[in-house]
């Protein structure tokens, strides 16, 4: 699959030669996003998966693809945060607007939506639904 097929530009601010690092930004990680990060890297650059994959999810991977352009293809769970070191220090960056929480969060439904909130995530149709009592 070429890149500019799911969407991408390759080497969009880059003059053509790729990024350093791909994170795709979705929750649901899906075979297509997958290979649009890994065509969007640049010569040993890094793919960092941070959705979490359905179980029976699998990618068509040509080893000389990875063994040509070199670099790495990681997960991050949950950020690799350090809840006690990471939560304050993104708190405080969201009060100073310097961290845009409000971009990752698709919607805010109240407590009776959660069931369809749920059937959207795992359609990949959100990325995360944040839920309000007082609604």
């Amino acid at each position: 699959m070429h890149h500019s097929r799911v969407g991408f530009e390759r080497g969009q601010g880059t003059r053509g030669s790729g990024v350093p690092q791909a994170a795709p930004p979705t929750a649901v990680v899906r075979p297509e996003v997958f290979e649009q990060a890994r065509c969007a890297r640049d010569l040993a650059g890094r793919v960092v998966l941070v959705g979490v994959p359905s179980p029976d999810m699998t990618v068509g991977l040509p080893a000389i693809g990875v063994f040509g352009r070199g670099g790495a293809i990681t997960s991050s769970w949950y950020g690799d945060c350090r809840p006690s070191r990471d939560v304050p220090l993104l708190i405080d960056r969201y009060l100073q607007s310097r961290f845009p929480l409000d971009e990752f969060v698709s919607e805010t439904i109240g407590l009776d939506d959660v069931e369809e909130a749920l059937d959207d995530l795992r359609r990949g149709e959100v990325l995360r639904s944040v839920v309000v009592l007082d609604r």
